[in-house]
């Protein structure tokens, strides 16, 4: 019964992708933005997102980032790269709402005069948020978005970090080229 479920998923998932592809409704490019939780200073990110769009009112997309930033009195550096998979609603051709879950990706590097040890933590999150499309031409789209992310990190095991809040905000503006 499992595998009849996986089989039939990976077939609509594929006719989905052909019948876009087909459509030309693939694109693909680059991101900048910031990121920001209540109780840290805003940081840039960076990435690459894929968006397809199955109807006119439907879509999807996958992507990543990065960011980075000091922490501890600058002995400690915290790199982090959210993995997100988002659903796209468009109730105007140009405007959209989103929501979806990411696999958020936390690295703690110390340097060689603290005693702790480097760690990188694993969570599961939910966002949602909108944004908007806008085509420039045949060819790209400029995009951008805000979208307020939800997690539950265990900071209290950071040196320096406190009781940081781990929810938080990423603005992003981004070129996608159709693919």
């Amino acid at each position: 019964m499992r595998s009849t479920k996986v089989i039939v998923s990976f077939v609509v998932l594929s006719l989905c992708s052909s019948v876009a592809f087909a459509a030309g409704a693939v694109s693909f490019g680059p991101q900048i933005g910031f990121s920001k939780s209540s109780d840290t200073d805003a940081k840039a990110l960076y990435g690459a997102a894929l968006r397809v769009k199955f109807l006119p009112a439907l879509g999807l997309e996958g992507s990543i980032n990065y960011r980075q930033e000091e922490f501890a009195g600058d002995t400690g550096t915290m790199r982090s790269w959210p993995v997100q998979v988002t659903g796209l609603f468009y109730p105007l051709s140009v405007v959209y709402a989103a929501v979806g879950a990411g696999w958020y990706n936390t690295t703690f590097d110390y340097d060689d005069s603290v005693i702790f040890s480097d760690d990188t933590q694993q969570e599961f999150g939910w966002h949602f948020g909108g944004g908007l499309e806008l085509p420039l031409g045949e060819v790209m789209k400029f995009t951008a978005d805000l979208r307020y992310v939800y997690l539950d990190y265990n900071f209290e095991t950071v040196p320096g970090a406190g009781d940081t809040q781990d929810d938080f905000y990423m603005v992003t503006g981004g070129l996608l080229f159709n693919l």
